[in-house]
């Protein structure tokens, strides 16, 4: 039995409220179960030199973990940043730019930050998740002040981790299942159903190809249930994409 009763292809209790930072030009926090990230969007001029002087626009991320976000303090990144953080902005990053079109929307960066509150498996989906309202707030409130030129953002975008435990898939594992499993996936979705990014691992076997189909499609129907979340809470901001 999963916690709280969960069937295989049930997501954890999912909640997300927007604007709850004064000065972010976007912000949420985003729960999955007991995972919190706060994700956070802030716009400012310029760009990285390759693209300056061309009129478009650019978006990064940076991701960390809050020192009590796990159950032994973590050490907060000091000059040289932990290699698991530097892939997941990473991750973030690639994930927000691959639905947004940056060409004529002027020269200005979009900055996420995503700050894990409380890990509880799940933090680099779920800040993707979150990110991509924060990151649709934020230029919103851009667009209507004149500041750019166009809507970057081209469709939605959420993620949604998968894996095998016992021999079962299971969709959006938590720290105790993601720690025993014997494989796990992380895929990034767009609403039209195309592929952002799969990363799976075989930690204990490896995975056959019908348990990895099972695995996807347990991914999309997650990632088909944030986004119809991210819908609504864009909707009551005014905001359709």
């Amino acid at each position: 039995m999963r916690e709280n009763g969960r069937k295989p292809d049930e997501l954890r209790p999912l909640s997300i409220k927007a604007n709850i930072l004064k000065n972010a030009h976007g912000s949420v926090l985003i729960g999955t179960g007991n995972t919190q990230v706060l994700c956070t969007a802030m716009l400012e001029k310029g760009v990285p030199p390759f693209l300056a002087e061309t009129g478009n626009g650019w978006l990064t991320a940076e991701y960390s973990m809050m020192p009590a976000s796990t159950p032994h303090r973590k050490r907060r990144d000091g000059a040289k940043q932990d290699g698991r953080g530097v892939e997941i902005q990473r991750l973030i990053g690639r994930s927000l730019r691959s639905i947004c079109s940056f060409e004529g929307m002027g020269e200005y960066t979009v900055y996420i930050d995503c700050d894990v509150l409380n890990a509880d498996g799940g933090t680099r989906t779920a800040s993707i998740s979150g990110a991509f309202i924060a990151a649709a707030l934020c230029v919103d409130k851009a667009v209507k002040k004149g500041l750019l030129a166009k809507f970057p953002l081209t469709k939605h975008v959420a993620a949604v981790s998968a894996g095998i435990v016992e021999d079962t898939p299971l969709l959006d594992l938590c720290y105790t299942e993601d720690s025993g499993a014997q494989a796990d996936m992380n895929m990034v979705a767009a609403d039209d159903g195309n592929i952002g990014e799969i990363q799976i691992c075989g930690e204990k076997r490896t995975v056959t190809e019908e348990e990895f189909m099972t695995l996807m499609a347990l991914c999309k129907k997650g990632i088909h249930e944030i986004i119809a979340r991210q819908k609504e809470i864009l909707k009551k901001e005014g905001i359709i994409i």
